[in-house]
């Protein structure tokens, strides 16, 4: 193994009531860390855990109700979970997902609770993933721990930025450089990016690269509109992306994107360009080439298996 290697890490997933959709508990191999996640239906088996009648902090998440596509989360901590996610649930409509991170051995204080709160608001807020509920976004400075209490509470947060995105929650991760480097030419910021293209008949052109498991659609890439094709899932998309000004007019029957915009995948950002329901695994291609996504990432997977047996 390279001395450059990223080890691995155990997470484990235990469904509670044995249910995908029930009451959900995550846990890393070697963490004090508990996460309960649970959506409407089983938050009654959340708050009754004894787990989560514990000093820690918690999240609410759902859609947001005056952006359609987009995600509105509430952050907060308490002496006991259980109690004050059961009143901020009481208190807000749009929440679908309830979680809760407690401790073990139940050793966080109230000032441990306060600053991963704090931060938690704050790396969220810098992320600009999702809309923050929270009406004031608390000082970090001012959640006053000793040394050694910081560094421990940025550990736990290291982990919990492990678990977030494996249970769904991507509010603390970073934005695509291609998306936030907007200063840099497309060059500059892209460069060591596998990049891909759709060129269709129509004359509609559109850009690509893919970076930390998203998939962006660059500046200056356009969209066909008005088809008449019927879209399961992505026209609200592409209308929210059209209210927003991401893309705009560009001659008859055309959008033009005026800034980078992350899709989940490949097929969501091809429907978006084709105006129709698109496998994007073979409608990309590698630039320059007739290479589909989907046979690029096969002979990527191939290469990737190769080089583990030399090692």
């Amino acid at each position: 193994m390279h001395a450059d290697d990223v080890f691995g890490r155990t997470i484990q997933l235990f469904l509670v009531d044995g249910k995908p959709t029930g009451l959900r508990k995550a846990t890393i191999h070697g963490w004090t860390g508990f996460v309960f996640i649970s959506g409407a239906s089983a938050f009654g088996d959340l708050t009754a855990r004894a787990e989560v009648d514990r000093t820690g902090v918690y999240i609410l998440s759902g859609p947001d109700p005056d952006q359609a596509g987009a995600v509105r989360v509430y952050i907060g901590s308490g002496n006991s979970v259980a109690e004050r996610i059961r009143q901020s649930a009481l208190k807000r409509d749009f929440w679908e997902t309830a979680m809760t991170v407690t401790t073990s051995d139940d050793d966080l204080s109230k000032g441990h609770a306060e600053y991963l709160e704090a931060r938690l608001i704050e790396m969220t807020a810098q992320a600009g993933r999702v809309i923050l509920d929270n009406g004031t976004q608390p000082e970090t400075g001012r959640r006053r721990l000793p040394e050694a209490d910081r560094a421990n509470m940025e550990q736990f947060l290291a982990n919990l930025k492990i678990v977030l995105p494996v249970i769904g929650f991507d509010m603390l991760k970073p934005q695509p450089k291609a998306v936030t480097a907007t200063r840099q030419p497309i060059e500059e910021r892209t460069r060591g990016d596998v990049q891909f293209e759709i060129r269709h008949k129509s004359g509609v052109k559109a850009n690509a690269v893919e970076e930390e498991g998203e998939f962006i659609i660059l500046e200056g890439s356009q969209a066909l509109t008005d088809t008449g094709y019927a879209q399961q899932g992505y026209g609200k998309l592409k209308e929210k992306l059209v209210s927003d000004a991401v893309l705009v007019a560009d001659g008859p029957g055309k959008l033009r994107f005026v800034r980078p915009w992350p899709f989940s995948s490949p097929s969501a950002a091809a429907a978006v360009v084709l105006d129709r329901n698109s496998n994007g695994r073979i409608e990309w291609k590698l630039k320059g080439s007739a290479q589909t996504y989907h046979d690029w990432q096969e002979s990527a997977a191939g290469s990737s298996r190769l080089a583990e047996r030399d090692d």
